[in-house]
């Protein structure tokens, strides 16, 4: 793990996300990683807008914050009663900047809509959100029912769930603060690619909700231990 890695990861688990630098330092002790490379991490972090600096304390930025909020509604997802309808995102605008498509793309998947084809995003009606300004200026938005069922197009739910399987042994074997911070970020990222489909579309033993409530366990014991190493 990277010095930028581990400040992030800890920083993303914390509520509020502000921690001194001193606590950074162990966090970084944890991996082997010296004083020197975590503070030089810190300034660049700084100075590429990803944190902000207040005396000794470090917080995430605006951008980051958001990030946090969605990896929070990874482990608490609000959803509602599907009827069967889906969400069909067509894009209309024309001559993007690779820039804009690459914000784009990443906005749609942070939104959990997947791609059928160049430009068309769609996902079942279940989620509760509102669109942002980068899509509904993109796009024609269009409620439909397709014809069949789109899911094994959109996304490897086998794979998926093999990966969560994995995970949740993980999280039963963790030895160690170092190893307990590994497996939680791996679990972190992976709840955040959960397409979070309706239960009617789901395979039969789908692991989502076992692994969050799982990883809320685990989360709540190894939490108290870290901030204690973190504090001594």
């Amino acid at each position: 793990m990277s010095a930028r890695s581990a400040v992030l990861s800890v920083l993303l688990g914390t509520h509020p996300p502000r921690l001194p630098a001193r606590q950074l330092v162990r966090v970084g002790a944890l991996f082997g990683i010296a004083e020197g490379t975590v503070r030089v991490a810190l300034s660049r972090m700084v100075a590429a807008g990803d944190l902000i600096q207040e005396d000794r304390f470090y917080t995430l930025s605006e951008r980051l914050i958001e990030r946090q909020a969605r990896q929070d509604e990874s482990r608490d997802p609000h959803t509602r009663p599907w009827d069967g309808t889906w969400e069909v995102a067509v894009v209309t605008a024309e001559r993007r900047a690779p820039a804009d498509r690459a914000a784009f793309r990443h906005t749609m998947t942070a939104l959990r809509l997947a791609e059928l084809r160049e430009g068309t995003w769609l996902r079942p009606a279940n989620l509760v959100r509102d669109w942002p300004e980068i899509v509904t200026a993109q796009c024609t938005l269009i409620d439909g029912r397709p014809h069949g069922d789109p899911t094994p197009l959109l996304w490897d739910l086998d794979g998926w769930a093999a990966e969560a399987h994995r995970l949740e042994r993980e999280l039963e074997r963790a030895d160690g603060l170092a190893e307990g911070f590994l497996v939680s970020a791996a679990v972190l990222r992976h709840l955040l690619a959960d397409p979070l489909l309706p239960a009617e579309l789901l395979p039969a033993g789908w692991p989502g909700a076992r692994l969050r409530a799982r990883y809320d366990d685990f989360d709540a014991r190894y939490r108290e231990v870290l901030m204690k190493h973190l504090t001594e």
